[in-house]
């Protein structure tokens, strides 16, 4: 994906789990470049190295959030926002819960068993947008499935390699 977004991240070689060359990431960072409007709030939930943080705030000025339940994870994406000067993001080791902020946008680029059981809290963390991807193809039927359940009908599938991104437009 030829995004310009992409074209200004850069990430340092310490590395967690990412390096923004994968297709999952690069459904993601194609998503945000189209979809996070100026000023909007933004959670990247499972940030790892951070890069999905970083492409928000590389859009502008906004209040992002980025959790990780791996420790080291959020250390190398602290790192990596001060190298990209995009060190204003709040990064914690954690989950979100119920105590957590409703946001704009939010960003959940995890795998098909960690979403499913969180969809109803990454549901009520989204003010307009929830991007989930991680998932692969052959799983479109699963998530689809646990949207419609949710009576969500309304989202578009972005698919890369054997990899697919559901952007959920809320109201």
């Amino acid at each position: 994906i030829d995004d310009p977004v992409r074209k200004v991240i850069r990430i340092e070689p310490n590395m967690a789990f990412g390096t923004g060359t994968h297709e999952t990431t690069q459904l993601c960072v194609a998503v945000i470049g189209s979809e996070l409007l100026a000023g909007e709030s933004f959670l990247d939930v499972g940030t790892g190295t951070g890069i999905l943080a970083i492409a928000a705030a590389k859009l502008g000025d906004r209040r992002i959030t980025a959790c990780d339940i791996d420790e080291d994870s959020v250390k190398i994406a602290i790192e990596n926002a001060k190298a990209n000067g995009t060190a204003g993001i709040e990064f914690f080791t954690g989950e979100i819960g119920e105590q957590t902020d409703q946001y704009d946008f939010v960003c959940a680029n995890l795998t098909i068993d960690v979403i499913l059981p969180m969809i109803d809290l990454l549901l009520s963390k989204t003010k307009r947008i929830l991007l989930l991807s991680g998932i692969l193809g052959i799983q479109s039927d699963m998530i689809t499935g646990a949207l419609e359940k949710r009576g969500i009908s309304e989202y578009s599938i972005g698919s890369a390699g054997e990899w697919i991104s559901v952007t959920v437009k809320r109201n």
